[in-house]
């Protein structure tokens, strides 16, 4: 697998997983189950961060997609 689709994956799954997190009460009911919700008190200076990060990594992937598709592309021919 190419590196750029490792990136482009990476940043997609991780977007989707902290949203996720951030913008429906999957983790506070996680949390609440498992008697971790003291955590609810910080949990926003993580997320929010993290999915800066994440959404910027798929930009940053969608960036070399597009204007550099010679890192993508395998038919380049072997000695050039």
């Amino acid at each position: 697998m190419k590196s750029d689709e490792k990136l482009f994956r990476t940043g997609a799954i991780g977007s989707i997983i902290v949203a996720l997190c951030c913008f429906t009460p999957l983790l506070v009911v996680f949390f609440g189950l498992v008697g971790l919700s003291a955590w609810l008190g910080w949990i926003d200076y993580i997320l929010f961060p993290a999915l800066g990060f994440f959404l910027l990594l798929t930009a940053y992937a969608l960036y070399r997609r597009k204007f550099h598709p010679d890192s993508v592309c395998a038919d380049k021919p072997e000695g050039r």
